[in-house]
């Protein structure tokens, strides 16, 4: 494995001059979720020719490069984000979206190693997983699950990499486990009886019971939650009323709840309700509380995260010791069915994910490249090649 390694490296990295140049038309033409046929056209255009392309979740598509036999996949997102580039850079978008979460850096990368692996032809089949609408509902990575398609290609295992600005550049995390949580929206109604703010008797004030439910669901995290098990309610919207001199009929709120344990996921969601329920009540309103099932918990094949961290230790790259977080990821729904792994590569940029400075620099393509082929052999191996 050493031998195709060194070989698969050194062509990669005579693929890397086109592919810094694809990131940057990439970045230059922008699509958010459920548009992304251009870009899904111009990554197409990009790969080599030969490849078996089957169409997927509408504007995604797998394409296999390899011949017969299990395969690994190796997923790259499609869509940007409705933000509005403040980079400066001559190639900036300029059409109100913008991959501000390093989508363009990731295709690129892909690319590079689907030339890499078609000219020295890998040890197994790769299929590139061109997945869109990872940024938004509904989920790209489940429609491509529910097509059955991974297991059309004979897909064994999955990676990716994600850029990730809070790891120095120079460092992967190849991390076991749980590295995402999963992620759940949340809708919560309270009605009361509105009424004339000079008469607070006369009316049941939802604000007030919305207030008090706000306050009270973050004792879900510090009295229910097993402290050893990562847990995040948000409440990211409030609204209620039209004026300041009513008391409103009902108050709104939606935010997400987030956890590392599939198994305590379900308990949050009921808590939730009943804490919402119970405060609602002894406020005199009622609570309707809706919640969308989002993301599972992302979890690491541990044989996947080990492999890889060894043969990115023989490189010219290291591996971090750990990253997990609370974001969410929908790649998460493919470790749910086959041996996965999700990379985390560290960047040089000081702007955050999707902050509308992000612009990671050429190199962080070369580093999530070379991450992807060490998770792509070490894949081979879990499967029993190499």
């Amino acid at each position: 494995m050493n031998d195709i390694h060194e070989r698969l490296r050194a062509v990669l990295h005579a693929e890397l001059p086109a592919a810094y140049d694809l990131r940057r038309e990439l970045h230059a033409e922008p699509y958010v979720s459920g548009r992304e046929e251009p870009t899904l056209k111009r990554v197409l255009d990009a790969l080599p020719g030969g490849g078996a392309v089957e169409r997927v979740a509408e504007t995604g598509a797998l394409v296999r490069f390899g011949g017969d036999g299990p395969a690994v996949g190796v997923r790259g997102e499609l869509d940007a984000l409705p933000i509005v580039e403040e980079t400066g850079v001559a190639w900036a978008a300029r059409n109100g979206a913008m991959h501000a979460c390093g989508h363009d850096v990731h295709l690129a990368a892909l690319v590079a190693l689907a030339r890499a692996i078609d000219r020295v032809k890998g040890p197994v089949p790769m299929v590139a997983v061109l997945q869109p609408r990872e940024e938004t509902y509904p989920s790209g990575a489940l429609d491509i699950v529910r097509s059955g398609a991974l297991g059309r290609h004979r897909i064994a295992a999955m990676v990716a990499a994600h850029v990730q600005p809070v790891l120095a550049a120079g460092q992967t995390a190849c991390t076991p486990g749980a590295v995402n949580a999963s992620a759940d929206e949340f809708t919560l109604i309270v009605r009361g009886q509105g009424g004339h703010a000079a008469y607070p008797q006369l009316s049941r004030d939802p604000v007030l019971a919305l207030a008090q439910i706000i306050v009270a669901a973050q004792q879900l995290v510090s009295r229910d939650a097993d402290p050893m098990t990562p847990t995040v309610v948000t409440f990211g919207t409030v609204s209620a009323g039209t004026a300041p001199n009513a008391t409103p009929a009902d108050a709104v709120a939606r935010g997400t709840l987030r956890t590392m344990s599939e198994e305590w996921r379900d308990q949050l969601h009921d808590r939730f309700g009943v804490i919402a329920d119970g405060v609602a009540r002894a406020h005199g309103c009622e609570a309707e509380v809706r919640i969308v099932r989002g993301e599972p918990v992302l979890v690491n094949d541990t044989r996947l995260a080990e492999k890889t961290a060894h043969l990115l230790s023989g490189a010219t790259r290291h591996s971090a010791a750990t990253l997990r977080s609370c974001g969410a990821d929908d790649f998460a729904y493919f470790s749910s069915i086959v041996p996965s792994l999700m990379l985390f590569v560290g960047t040089d940029t000081s702007s955050g994910l999707h902050s509308p400075g992000f612009l990671p620099g050429e190199e962080t393509v070369a580093a999530v490249a070379e991450s992807l082929l060490a998770a792509y052999l070490a894949a081979a191996r879990v499967i029993g090649v190499g």
